[in-house]
């Protein structure tokens, strides 16, 4: 069946299967390859995009709910040739180490931000709860959050 819904501030027109999932529809049918599958359950937060504003796993969305929806991946995260605050600090923070989280990370702070231009580091804590990483410890991600927050 076919769904319109807006990506990354562009219109698109997929056909999916009934229960496709978000994730496998952006990166098998539209090649928008950013957002990453760790786990498949919702567990781990490396599949987060933000639907309508707010941060989701995408492994766990039927696509046919995203109807009209505005859907937002890393890929849209930069403007132009500039990367968003975010996406800098983590640069610069050695915030991503392998990758495969660094997308899911990215995009619930992008959230955070939106919700909380100022979040203290508690709630910058408790914004990327849901998201694990294996590399990193943790430390570098919540301090280039909180630098690109401030």
């Amino acid at each position: 069946m076919k769904i319109e819904f807006t990506l990354n501030e562009r219109p698109v027109r997929v056909d999916v299967a009934p229960m496709a999932r978000l994730l496998d529809v952006l990166r098998e049918d539209l090649r928008v390859t950013g957002t990453k599958e760790g786990c498949g359950e919702g567990e781990c937060g490396a599949c987060t995009v933000l639907v309508d504003g707010r941060a989701v796993n995408a492994c766990l969305i039927p696509a046919i709910q995203l109807r009209g929806a505005q859907v937002q991946t890393v890929e849209g995260l930069a403007r132009s040739e500039r990367l968003h605050p975010i996406q800098q600090a983590f640069l610069e923070h050695g915030g991503a180490q392998c990758g495969i989280c660094t997308p899911g990370f990215l995009m619930a702070a992008a959230e955070l931000l939106h919700r909380e231009p100022h979040p203290s580091r508690a709630q910058v804590r408790e914004a990327l709860a849901g998201n694990l990483c294996r590399c990193t410890g943790y430390q570098k991600i919540v301090d280039a959050v909180a630098e690109a927050l401030s």
